[in-house]
């Protein structure tokens, strides 16, 4: 069995890694998405449940090329494809597409279309209308085409998994859940290690660390809103089992996980978000400037710096930019330890070029990534030569 996860271009290597790491399997990267082989059906669910990288994932029943046979092709495949133990006459469907890069045809037309193969398909094969209901289906088909690329399968997600629920008090540059798990594993960060985020924000690169190694679902309250719940094949699987068995791995031991801010009201936002998402007593929040930095930590002391830094705008201060990116290369050569790792997200590489090479950094690894269609890059430094 095919499964396919979608994730953010630039990133689909941390998703694959999460996949491996959590249903131990290896996935196939593509364009924003990784395809892997399944052997049962809950590892879907799993995946649904704990995955931070990835914004849905499916069972993929088939896929092909966007061309200008689409439709025809899509038809042809469609309607071979046996439904039998997905659907019945009582359960409802819906068809949504997600689509990048192809403006040939409307997102409206094809999940049209590919709603008519789905109910030719069973007409031709079990004699009856089946059912539709865009608001509360009970299975939905989801078209995701990338580019020339188009994947067809069931959406055992139901809703965007990079939506975080406890994003609710926002940074005007708040990060998505996605990337900031990313930066998060770019930088190596495991249980062990301490991890400092001097520009927090709202606080999503400390939340996504601590729940990535306390084993903590970012979608801990959000387990009725799956929809694999509805799903046929599994109607015989015990959920709150299978909830429980995943959350009896929780620990809720205290991390050397610390947030900073220079404003305090996105500390205050920091720790309510780390409160809904039910890991607030695991982090330290504070409101600490750029500067004092070298006065909370001893020198070598910190073996992970992971940040998204201050961009320059039209609306900011050039000089105070620039100004806290030196610091932050200033502060991270005195309290990283000799093998410590600073993993950045800026806008423009260029922008910091002269503040880490003044102090002996060297980028081992840089990315370009994308958020919607934002590009931003990251870029992971350790120290040229340790003083």
């Amino acid at each position: 069995m095919k499964a396919l996860a979608i994730t953010d271009k630039g990133i689909e290597d941390i998703a694959a890694l999460e996949i491996k790491e959590l249903i131990n399997v290896k996935a196939e990267i593509k364009d924003s998405c990784v395809v892997f082989s399944i052997k049962k059906l809950e590892e879907l669910c799993l995946l649904c449940y704990k995955s931070q990288s990835v914004s849905r994932v499916l069972f993929l029943l088939n896929n092909f090329k966007f061309n200008d046979d689409f439709l025809k092709i899509g038809k042809e495949k469609t309607e071979k494809i046996d439904l039998s133990e997905w659907l019945d006459k009582e359960l409802k469907i819906a068809v949504r597409c997600i689509k990048t890069g192809n403006n040939e045809i409307s997102t409206a037309e094809i999940e049209r279309k590919f709603g008519e193969f789905i109910i030719n398909n069973i007409k031709k094969n079990k004699k009856y209308n089946q059912k539709v209901d865009l608001e509360n289906p009970d299975i939905t088909f989801l078209v995701y085409i990338i580019d020339n690329d188009c994947y067809f399968g069931i959406d055992f997600s139901g809703f965007d998994l990079s939506k975080r629920i406890y994003k609710i008090f926002m940074h005007p540059a708040s990060l998505k859940g996605t990337i900031a798990y990313a930066l998060v594993k770019i930088a190596d960060y495991n249980k062990k290690d301490s991890l400092v985020d001097p520009f927090m924000g709202s606080g999503m690169i400390p939340i996504e660390a601590a729940l990535s190694v306390s084993n903590f679902s970012a979608n801990y309250y959000n387990k009725e809103k799956f929809s694999f719940l509805k799903l046929k094949p599994l109607n015989k699987l015990d959920f709150d089992k299978f909830f429980k068995n995943i959350d009896k791995k929780i620990s809720k031991e205290k991390l050397n996980i610390t947030g900073y801010d220079d404003s305090m009201k996105f500390v205050v936002f920091a720790r309510k978000n780390a409160k809904i998402a039910g890991i607030d007593k695991q982090i330290n929040f504070s409101r600490v400037d750029i500067e004092w930095l070298d006065l909370k930590f001893k020198k070598n002391s910190v073996d992970k710096i992971a940040t998204d830094i201050p961009i320059l705008s039209k609306y900011s201060d050039k000089k105070a930019v620039e100004k806290s990116h030196k610091e932050l290369f200033y502060q991270a050569d005195y309290i990283l330890k000799k093998d410590g790792i600073l993993v950045v997200l800026t806008r423009n590489l260029s922008s910091i070029k002269k503040f880490y090479e003044e102090y002996k950094f060297k980028i081992i690894e840089e990315r370009k990534i994308y958020s919607g269609k934002q590009e931003l890059f990251i870029a992971k430094l350790k120290r040229k030569i340790y003083k």
